[in-house]
């Protein structure tokens, strides 16, 4: 299903006119949920922008809290056509399927968890059933080469969110292992990346009875995206 995510297509100053409605008003969709995270990027090539999170109150959006974001080291690419390996972060809406983390599941939070173990991987191995999978214990079919041991990135997986990316129905290729996770030392490998303690308040505030969802794109809009 393609949908359109306007992120900023008009931006009206104060001294000529009230200001634009709350970004998730301007989308054409926000996944049915009333929380939405939005990680907006100035343009296709950028590697940094922002990561809002937003509660729908009283029939409409109201912004919880904001952070610096950072994504792919190549920028961003339309989800229903990036390919693996190109270090772009796929624009979509997207839902997140659970949290995970190499620390304990912050105080407050009541995301579905999964703690990080030695033996905890996420299969990217194309020729494997596991492909854009968690496993404990890496299967036979998926070489340890095209995966991430996950406990590898103690600061990273501090807290992460699995973004749902090619999750439902993997198309192979297309990419796998796309988190919303703690920063690192810079741009990503397609991820976005917020600081620790931005992580640790979204998993507070994260609610699975409420169906959040996460809205990737750009401010330089409409961009096109693919659920």
């Amino acid at each position: 299903m393609r949908i359109l995510l306007a992120v900023g297509a008009v931006l009206i100053s104060l001294a000529t006119g009230p200001d634009p409605a709350p970004l998730p008003e301007r989308m054409a969709d926000t996944g049915g949920g009333t929380q939405l995270i939005t990680a907006e990027a100035p343009g296709l090539d950028s590697t940094s922008g922002t990561v809002t999170w937003w509660d729908r109150s009283g029939g409409r959006w109201v912004r919880v809290g904001t952070a610096p974001a950072r994504f792919g080291a190549n920028g961003l690419a339309d989800g229903a056509a990036r390919r693996q390996g190109t270090n772009t972060t796929p624009t979509g809406l997207y839902r997140l399927p659970y949290a995970f983390g190499t620390t304990p599941r912050p105080a407050g939070a009541a995301y579905p968890y999964a703690r990080v173990t030695d033996r905890s991987w996420w299969c990217q191995d194309n020729d494997s059933r596991a492909y854009n999978r968690w496993a404990e214990g890496l299967p036979g079919d998926c070489r340890a080469a095209e995966s991430e041991h996950l406990a590898s990135y103690g600061t990273q997986y501090a807290h992460a969110l699995v973004i749902g990316f090619n999750y439902d129905r993997p198309v192979r290729g297309r990419g796998a292992g796309i988190f919303l996770h703690v920063n690192g030392r810079g741009a990503t490998a397609g991820c976005v990346s917020v600081p620790a303690d931005a992580m640790r308040r979204i998993l507070r505030w994260a609610d699975p009875a409420r169906h959040p969802h996460i809205a990737i794109g750009t401010s330089s809009g409409p961009t096109s995206v693919a659920h």
